[in-house]
Protein backbone atom coordinates (compact mmCIF):
# COMPACT_ATOMS: atom_id res chain seq x y z
CA UNK A 1 0.00 0.00 0.00
CA UNK A 2 1.30 3.56 -0.93
CA UNK A 3 1.36 6.36 1.74
CA UNK A 4 0.51 9.91 0.40
CA UNK A 5 0.25 13.11 2.65
CA UNK A 6 -1.79 16.02 2.59
CA UNK A 7 -1.53 19.37 1.82
CA UNK A 8 -2.38 21.77 4.66
CA UNK A 9 -4.32 23.76 2.52
CA UNK A 10 -7.45 24.16 4.92
CA UNK A 11 -5.75 24.65 7.58
CA UNK A 12 -6.31 28.13 8.74
CA UNK A 13 -3.25 30.52 9.00
CA UNK A 14 -1.12 28.30 6.82
CA UNK A 15 1.08 30.70 4.82
CA UNK A 16 1.44 29.87 1.07
CA UNK A 17 5.38 29.63 1.68
CA UNK A 18 4.44 27.08 4.19
CA UNK A 19 2.46 25.15 1.27
CA UNK A 20 5.53 24.63 -0.96
CA UNK A 21 8.21 23.50 1.22
CA UNK A 22 5.67 21.02 2.38
CA UNK A 23 5.51 19.72 -0.93
CA UNK A 24 9.31 19.68 -1.31
CA UNK A 25 10.01 18.20 2.02
CA UNK A 26 6.70 15.76 1.23
CA UNK A 27 8.64 14.79 -2.14
CA UNK A 28 12.00 14.04 -0.57
CA UNK A 29 10.31 12.06 2.35
CA UNK A 30 9.43 9.41 -0.83
CA UNK A 31 5.59 10.09 -0.08
CA UNK A 32 3.23 8.76 -2.77
CA UNK A 33 0.89 11.44 -3.08
CA UNK A 34 0.40 14.94 -2.14
CA UNK A 35 -3.58 15.32 -1.43
CA UNK A 36 -5.68 18.19 -1.05
CA UNK A 37 -9.17 18.98 0.72
CA UNK A 38 -11.80 20.67 -1.32
CA UNK A 39 -14.47 23.33 0.28
CA UNK A 40 -15.54 26.62 -0.94
CA UNK A 41 -16.75 28.24 2.46
CA UNK A 42 -13.62 27.92 4.83
CA UNK A 43 -10.35 29.83 4.97
CA UNK A 44 -8.45 27.58 2.81
CA UNK A 45 -6.56 27.48 -0.34
CA UNK A 46 -8.36 26.09 -3.45
CA UNK A 47 -7.37 22.75 -4.15
CA UNK A 48 -6.29 23.09 -7.60
CA UNK A 49 -4.37 26.23 -7.13
CA UNK A 50 -2.35 24.47 -4.31
CA UNK A 51 -1.40 21.75 -6.66
CA UNK A 52 -0.05 24.25 -9.44
CA UNK A 53 2.36 25.57 -6.84
CA UNK A 54 3.07 21.81 -5.46
CA UNK A 55 3.72 20.90 -9.11
CA UNK A 56 6.45 23.55 -9.64
CA UNK A 57 8.71 22.58 -6.89
CA UNK A 58 8.43 18.35 -7.35
CA UNK A 59 8.96 16.44 -9.94
CA UNK A 60 8.00 12.57 -9.11
CA UNK A 61 5.42 12.90 -6.59
CA UNK A 62 1.16 12.12 -7.83
CA UNK A 63 -0.99 15.53 -7.06
CA UNK A 64 -4.32 14.30 -5.93
CA UNK A 65 -7.32 16.46 -5.48
CA UNK A 66 -8.89 14.37 -2.57
CA UNK A 67 -11.46 15.98 -3.23
CA UNK A 68 -12.64 18.43 -5.52
CA UNK A 69 -16.21 19.22 -5.57
CA UNK A 70 -17.55 18.94 -8.82
CA UNK A 71 -20.92 20.19 -9.00
CA UNK A 72 -19.59 23.01 -7.55
CA UNK A 73 -17.63 23.97 -10.66
CA UNK A 74 -20.45 24.63 -13.10
CA UNK A 75 -18.41 24.95 -16.25
CA UNK A 76 -17.03 21.89 -16.85
CA UNK A 77 -15.06 22.61 -19.92
CA UNK A 78 -13.03 24.79 -18.17
CA UNK A 79 -12.80 22.75 -15.12
CA UNK A 80 -11.18 19.94 -17.71
CA UNK A 81 -9.04 22.43 -18.99
CA UNK A 82 -7.33 23.36 -15.72
CA UNK A 83 -7.02 19.55 -14.85
CA UNK A 84 -5.53 19.20 -18.22
CA UNK A 85 -2.89 22.37 -17.34
CA UNK A 86 -1.76 20.92 -14.30
CA UNK A 87 -1.76 17.08 -15.72
CA UNK A 88 0.55 18.53 -18.56
CA UNK A 89 2.42 21.36 -16.22
CA UNK A 90 3.18 17.98 -13.82
CA UNK A 91 4.51 15.83 -16.38
CA UNK A 92 1.18 13.59 -16.14
CA UNK A 93 1.38 13.65 -11.99
CA UNK A 94 -2.48 14.50 -11.61
CA UNK A 95 -4.99 12.52 -9.86
CA UNK A 96 -8.38 14.25 -10.09
CA UNK A 97 -10.48 12.70 -7.04
CA UNK A 98 -14.20 14.30 -7.37
CA UNK A 99 -17.04 14.41 -4.91
CA UNK A 100 -20.46 15.27 -5.00
CA UNK A 101 -19.93 17.38 -1.85
CA UNK A 102 -23.03 18.20 0.44
CA UNK A 103 -22.56 21.28 2.83
CA UNK A 104 -25.40 23.75 2.56
CA UNK A 105 -23.02 26.80 2.98
CA UNK A 106 -20.89 25.78 -0.66
CA UNK A 107 -23.46 25.61 -2.43
CA UNK A 108 -25.33 28.54 -1.07
CA UNK A 109 -22.62 30.28 -1.88
CA UNK A 110 -22.33 29.44 -5.64
CA UNK A 111 -25.73 30.34 -5.93
CA UNK A 112 -26.57 26.66 -6.65
CA UNK A 113 -28.86 23.62 -4.76
CA UNK A 114 -27.82 20.43 -3.39
CA UNK A 115 -30.66 18.66 -5.52
CA UNK A 116 -29.59 16.68 -8.30
CA UNK A 117 -25.74 16.49 -7.90
CA UNK A 118 -25.54 13.25 -8.74
CA UNK A 119 -27.21 13.48 -12.13
CA UNK A 120 -25.17 16.96 -13.14
CA UNK A 121 -21.62 14.98 -11.73
CA UNK A 122 -22.54 12.38 -14.27
CA UNK A 123 -23.43 15.41 -17.00
CA UNK A 124 -19.65 17.32 -16.02
CA UNK A 125 -17.18 14.07 -16.31
CA UNK A 126 -18.92 13.12 -19.57
CA UNK A 127 -17.79 16.78 -20.78
CA UNK A 128 -14.98 16.57 -19.43
CA UNK A 129 -14.21 13.63 -21.06
CA UNK A 130 -15.63 15.35 -24.52
CA UNK A 131 -12.80 18.09 -23.80
CA UNK A 132 -9.84 15.73 -22.93
CA UNK A 133 -10.63 13.19 -26.33
CA UNK A 134 -9.80 16.08 -28.46
CA UNK A 135 -13.21 17.12 -29.57
CA UNK A 136 -13.08 20.49 -31.45
CA UNK A 137 -15.37 22.88 -30.80
CA UNK A 138 -14.35 25.83 -32.92
CA UNK A 139 -12.02 27.78 -35.57
CA UNK A 140 -9.08 26.93 -32.91
CA UNK A 141 -9.78 23.59 -32.33
CA UNK A 142 -10.17 21.43 -29.50
CA UNK A 143 -9.79 23.01 -26.00
CA UNK A 144 -6.33 22.40 -24.62
CA UNK A 145 -4.00 21.52 -23.44
CA UNK A 146 -4.10 18.17 -23.96
CA UNK A 147 -3.80 15.49 -21.10
CA UNK A 148 -0.38 13.47 -21.09
CA UNK A 149 -2.43 10.40 -20.54
CA UNK A 150 -5.25 9.57 -23.65
CA UNK A 151 -8.44 10.37 -22.44
CA UNK A 152 -7.82 12.45 -19.32
CA UNK A 153 -6.12 12.49 -15.72
CA UNK A 154 -6.37 9.17 -13.58
CA UNK A 155 -10.09 9.89 -12.25
CA UNK A 156 -11.01 8.97 -8.89
CA UNK A 157 -14.81 9.47 -7.30
CA UNK A 158 -15.72 9.09 -4.03
CA UNK A 159 -19.04 8.62 -2.50
CA UNK A 160 -20.66 5.84 0.21
CA UNK A 161 -23.54 4.61 -1.86
CA UNK A 162 -24.27 2.17 -4.05
CA UNK A 163 -25.22 5.39 -6.96
CA UNK A 164 -21.49 6.01 -6.15
CA UNK A 165 -20.43 2.72 -6.81
CA UNK A 166 -22.12 2.25 -9.70
CA UNK A 167 -21.03 6.16 -11.07
CA UNK A 168 -17.01 4.78 -10.04
CA UNK A 169 -17.71 2.06 -12.33
CA UNK A 170 -19.29 3.73 -15.20
CA UNK A 171 -16.84 6.45 -15.40
CA UNK A 172 -13.91 6.22 -13.28
CA UNK A 173 -10.48 4.98 -12.57
CA UNK A 174 -11.04 4.32 -9.31
CA UNK A 175 -12.70 5.33 -5.36
CA UNK A 176 -11.53 7.22 -2.45
CA UNK A 177 -13.00 7.18 0.94
CA UNK A 178 -13.31 10.61 2.73
CA UNK A 179 -13.22 9.71 5.79
CA UNK A 180 -14.67 6.44 8.23
CA UNK A 181 -12.65 3.40 9.83
CA UNK A 182 -10.88 0.64 8.15
CA UNK A 183 -13.64 -1.61 8.54
CA UNK A 184 -16.20 0.74 6.66
CA UNK A 185 -13.57 1.07 3.91
CA UNK A 186 -13.53 -2.85 3.91
CA UNK A 187 -17.57 -2.51 3.98
CA UNK A 188 -17.71 0.25 1.35
CA UNK A 189 -14.79 -1.54 -1.10
CA UNK A 190 -17.10 -4.54 -1.50
CA UNK A 191 -20.08 -2.61 -2.95
CA UNK A 192 -17.30 -0.76 -5.33
CA UNK A 193 -16.06 -4.60 -6.34
CA UNK A 194 -19.35 -5.45 -7.15
CA UNK A 195 -20.20 -2.80 -9.17
CA UNK A 196 -17.54 -2.95 -10.79
CA UNK A 197 -18.02 -6.41 -11.75
CA UNK A 198 -21.96 -5.96 -12.69
CA UNK A 199 -20.22 -3.45 -14.76
CA UNK A 200 -18.20 -5.63 -16.95
CA UNK A 201 -14.69 -3.83 -15.96
CA UNK A 202 -11.65 -5.43 -16.25
CA UNK A 203 -8.73 -5.28 -13.90
CA UNK A 204 -9.69 -3.56 -10.63
CA UNK A 205 -10.28 -0.13 -9.62
CA UNK A 206 -7.90 1.98 -7.41
CA UNK A 207 -8.92 2.41 -4.06
CA UNK A 208 -8.21 4.91 -2.00
CA UNK A 209 -8.49 6.38 1.68
CA UNK A 210 -7.91 9.92 3.71
CA UNK A 211 -6.69 9.43 7.67
CA UNK A 212 -6.26 12.80 9.47
CA UNK A 213 -3.53 13.50 11.58
CA UNK A 214 -1.41 15.73 13.74
CA UNK A 215 2.25 14.72 15.81
CA UNK A 216 4.40 16.02 18.27
CA UNK A 217 3.65 17.37 21.84
CA UNK A 218 0.58 19.44 20.78
CA UNK A 219 -1.11 16.65 18.24
CA UNK A 220 -4.29 16.26 19.70
CA UNK A 221 -4.54 20.17 20.73
CA UNK A 222 -4.49 20.82 16.71
CA UNK A 223 -6.53 18.07 15.90
CA UNK A 224 -9.33 18.67 18.20
CA UNK A 225 -8.84 22.49 17.64
CA UNK A 226 -9.02 22.29 13.98
CA UNK A 227 -10.91 18.90 13.20
CA UNK A 228 -13.97 20.20 15.76
CA UNK A 229 -14.45 23.86 14.17
CA UNK A 230 -13.72 22.41 10.35
CA UNK A 231 -16.15 19.42 11.03
CA UNK A 232 -18.22 22.09 13.52
CA UNK A 233 -21.70 21.91 11.16
CA UNK A 234 -21.89 18.67 12.58
CA UNK A 235 -22.39 18.83 16.12
CA UNK A 236 -21.56 16.49 18.19
CA UNK A 237 -20.29 14.40 15.89
CA UNK A 238 -17.36 17.10 15.28
CA UNK A 239 -15.66 15.65 18.65
CA UNK A 240 -15.85 12.22 16.90
CA UNK A 241 -14.02 13.01 14.14
CA UNK A 242 -10.92 14.92 16.12
CA UNK A 243 -11.00 11.75 18.29
CA UNK A 244 -10.23 9.28 15.44
CA UNK A 245 -7.17 11.04 14.12
CA UNK A 246 -4.02 9.77 14.13
CA UNK A 247 -1.93 11.89 17.31
CA UNK A 248 0.99 9.39 17.88
CA UNK A 249 3.13 7.00 15.90
CA UNK A 250 1.72 4.02 16.96
CA UNK A 251 -1.72 4.96 15.39
CA UNK A 252 0.02 6.01 12.25
CA UNK A 253 1.23 2.53 12.57
CA UNK A 254 -2.47 0.86 12.96
CA UNK A 255 -4.09 2.77 10.67
CA UNK A 256 -1.99 2.01 7.78
CA UNK A 257 -2.08 -1.89 8.97
CA UNK A 258 -5.41 -1.53 9.33
CA UNK A 259 -6.30 0.00 6.09
CA UNK A 260 -3.72 -2.06 3.76
CA UNK A 261 -5.46 -5.35 5.55
CA UNK A 262 -8.93 -3.78 4.06
CA UNK A 263 -7.62 -3.23 0.74
CA UNK A 264 -6.10 -0.11 0.26
CA UNK A 265 -4.40 0.51 -2.18
CA UNK A 266 -2.95 4.32 -1.14
CA UNK A 267 -3.72 5.72 2.20
CA UNK A 268 -3.42 9.84 2.39
CA UNK A 269 -2.50 11.15 5.82
CA UNK A 270 -4.30 14.63 5.95
CA UNK A 271 -2.99 17.29 8.52
CA UNK A 272 -4.53 18.61 10.89
CA UNK A 273 -1.43 21.06 11.68
CA UNK A 274 0.81 22.77 9.36
CA UNK A 275 3.95 23.07 10.93
CA UNK A 276 6.63 21.88 8.68
CA UNK A 277 7.44 19.35 10.86
CA UNK A 278 5.05 17.63 10.55
CA UNK A 279 6.13 16.31 7.31
CA UNK A 280 9.14 14.62 8.96
CA UNK A 281 7.38 13.22 12.07
CA UNK A 282 4.78 10.99 9.33
CA UNK A 283 7.34 10.04 7.76
CA UNK A 284 9.18 8.40 10.90
CA UNK A 285 6.04 7.29 11.70
CA UNK A 286 5.44 5.43 8.52
CA UNK A 287 8.99 4.15 7.73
Amino acid sequence: MDIGIGLPNTVPGTEGSVLVEWARRAEEAGFSTLGTIGRLVYPGYEELVALSAAAAVTSRIRLTTSVLLGPLHTNSALLAKQAASIDRLSGGRLVLGVGLGGRDDDFAASGLSTEGRGRRLEEQLAEMKRVWSGEERGFAGAIGPAPVREGGPELVLGGSAPASFRRVARLADGWIMGGGTPEMFAEASAGVDAAWKEAGRTGAPRKLALVYFALGPDARAHADGYLQHYYGFLGDAAAQIAASAAVSAQMVTSYADSFAAAGCDELVFVPAASGLEQVGLLAEATA
